[in-house]
């Protein structure tokens, strides 16, 4: 009996495969290098719209991963909001530009102008 009963004649042996679902970490570059102090931070805003609710966009942040996840949980507490840490980016529920303006600013964070 044959080993698959629906082939067609193409032959992907040779390091083909048919799962596109696998992502490939090489592809994936990150935007920082190092890690800057929130003096040297350069963040700007985006907002994009999800299910018809509004996100906002912080970013690019260059710190370490536990860094930024408890800076994210302080903002949160501070603003009484969901969000989450995706790459190096802050995404927040609802539009919050000016608190979170103000926010990072205190925590010495700059931003683009």
């Amino acid at each position: 009996m044959k080993e698959n009963l629906f082939e067609m004649g193409a032959d992907f042996s040779d390091g083909w495969e048919s799962d596109n679902k696998k992502k490939n970490n090489a592809t994936k570059t990150s935007h920082c290098k190092e890690i800057l102090s929130p003096e040297k931070h350069q963040l700007h805003f985006s907002k994009e719209k999800r299910r018809g609710k509004v996100v906002t966009i912080v970013k690019p942040f260059c710190l370490k991963s536990n860094e930024l996840k408890n800076l994210l949980k302080t903002i949160k507490k501070k603003l009484g909001t969901g969000g989450t840490v995706k790459d190096n980016t802050l995404e927040f529920q609802g539009e919050l530009q000016t608190p979170l303006r103000t926010t990072l600013e205190t925590l010495n964070y700059r931003f683009k102008k």
